[in-house]
């Protein structure tokens, strides 16, 4: 018989990137921090950047350079357009690629956009011991993979095997 796990809350920063979204109109930024929030998570930090490379990597440094900030969550940049980079920007900052993250992604979007899943660059990895997810920009996409995917690997409970159990080990040299 096993025990229950108690639920560990985080701290998290959310990211959007975009070059037209502002506080006020970011509608996939507001469903990542409801989302976030009705978790039992807390937002530590919250911010829009334009899809610039240097902007990214300078936002998303500083967090994974926090060691109050487990896990990062970007909405945006994610597509295959001139402008999008986030993949771009967020790779080089990457100790490690959790593959299964993008891979798992696209299948689930598949069921719901079909063959246009192809488009999404999601992306996800570990550097400096903090989660970092990349989503798209539509509020569908962040809906979906925190609900789906997300909230479930940063979830203690989450069984047979989550991330957070992983988060002392991530630093082992």
């Amino acid at each position: 018989m096993s025990a229950e796990r108690e639920f560990v809350p985080l701290n998290l920063a959310l990211l959007t990137i975009s070059d037209t979204r502002t506080a006020a109109d970011d509608k996939s930024g507001a469903t990542l921090k409801r989302l976030v929030d009705e978790a039992g998570h807390r937002v530590s930090e919250q911010t829009i950047v334009r899809d610039d490379v240097y902007q990214i990597r300078a936002v998303i440094s500083r967090w994974i350079a926090d060691p109050d900030i487990q896990a990062v969550v970007t909405t945006g940049g994610t597509g295959i357009t001139g402008r999008d980079g986030t993949p771009e920007a967020v790779a080089p900052l990457l100790d490690k690629i959790i593959d299964g993250f993008g891979e798992t992604f696209r299948m689930l979007s598949y069921d719901l956009i079909g063959t246009s899943t192809m488009q999404s660059r999601a992306v996800a990895g570990v550097a400096n011991g903090t989660f970092v997810f990349c989503l798209p920009g539509s509020t569908g996409a962040c809906k979906d993979g925190w609900t789906k995917l997300i909230s479930h690997q940063l979830d203690y409970r989450t069984r047979p095997c989550n991330l957070v159990e992983l988060m002392p080990r991530l630093l082992e040299r």
